[in-house]
């Protein structure tokens, strides 16, 4: 099978800075790809070297069939890259900026006309056309920025945390509008420090200080973390937790409102009755196995002990 991204070794260093350490990719054609991670954990490096914008220090880097940098120029016309910061012209209206986005695709007058109508009507611009871009919200921007960045029809389509800056309603659309390109055949891969977009994604790469920490599907990620999750209700919670994570079989604990989750080393095999039978836990109300999340995979994969956040839930 040719992949729709395939790198090996990718590497980038900035003087004695190390930004992404050795990591191989493989993302499947038609499918969402992840990356999760904190800011300045390598994500948006990597983009830029997928794309053809950044050289590789090292590594070996396949796009779309195309090899980079070598292919830069031949893949531009095949990818569509919607980045971090709103890129747009903010003085131009909705129309004008679609328009001119057409043009630098070189597309013909009569296409590019049905195409910006299509897609104004697709992301719920046409009633905003004549809206200047600096005068839109965060919402309203991220539909425009999207609309532009598949102008042409892209078969890889680059997002770089697209949705920073919108509401959770707004996230939730822009996500059913991925997975509508994705039912039409484009491959996605995209940046994002957010839990919950994360799982909704086919395969994801969790990155810390520039390397690959896990990658596979986020189901199979949480089945195979190495850890097992329990809920505890008890007086008392942030002492409770200083005295668990000092343990070395607990992996973490973070408070959830009136309850503390704790994550156990696989070396447990019964979690609940080993936490239940520590003096710690004597004035415990409730001990309660729970499904693990994606967060507790981040956190056993990337050195949260202790309940630290290295992402946004």
């Amino acid at each position: 099978m040719e992949w729709a991204i395939e790198a090996k070794g990718l590497t980038r260093r900035f003087g004695d800075f190390t930004a992404v350490d050795r990591v191989d990719l493989q993302v499947t054609p038609g499918t969402i790809y992840g990356f999760l991670g904190p800011n300045g954990c390598g994500k948006t490096t990597t983009i830029r070297m997928l794309t053809g914008l950044l050289t590789p220090s090292e590594g070996e880097v396949s796009v779309l069939g195309h090899h980079l940098p070598r292919d830069a120029e031949a893949l531009k016309r095949k990818i569509g890259y919607m980045t971090q910061k709103f890129s747009l012209y903010e003085d131009l209206t909705v129309l004008e900026n679609l328009r001119f986005v057409a043009r630098i695709y070189s597309l013909p007058y009569r296409d590019s006309r049905k195409r910006i109508d299509q897609l104004m009507a697709t992301y719920g611009l046409t009633s905003l056309s004549g809206r200047r871009a600096g005068a839109m919200s965060g919402g309203q921007r991220q539909r425009l920025a999207l609309a532009a960045a598949v102008m042409h029809r892209p078969s890889l389509l680059f997002l770089d945390e697209p949705t920073s800056a919108v509401d959770p309603e707004n996230r939730r659309d822009f996500w059913e509008q991925l997975f509508d390109l994705c039912d039409q055949g484009t491959s996605i891969l995209v940046s994002t420090h957010y839990m919950d977009e994360a799982e909704r994604c086919h395969r994801l790469a969790i990155l810390e200080h520039g390397q690959k920490r896990a990658d596979g599907s986020p189901e199979a990620l949480m089945a195979n973390m190495g850890a097992r999750v329990v809920e505890v209700a008890a007086p008392d919670l942030r002492a409770l937790k200083q005295r668990l994570v000092a343990l070395p079989q607990v992996v973490s604990a973070a408070q959830l409102g009136a309850r503390l989750r704790v994550l156990v080393s696989d070396s447990i095999s019964e979690p609940a009755p080993w936490l239940q039978a520590l003096p710690e836990m004597a004035a415990a109300q409730a001990i309660e196995p729970v499904r693990p999340s994606l967060e507790d995979v981040f956190v056993t994969c990337t050195g949260g002990r202790g309940g630290q956040q290295h992402a946004e839930s």
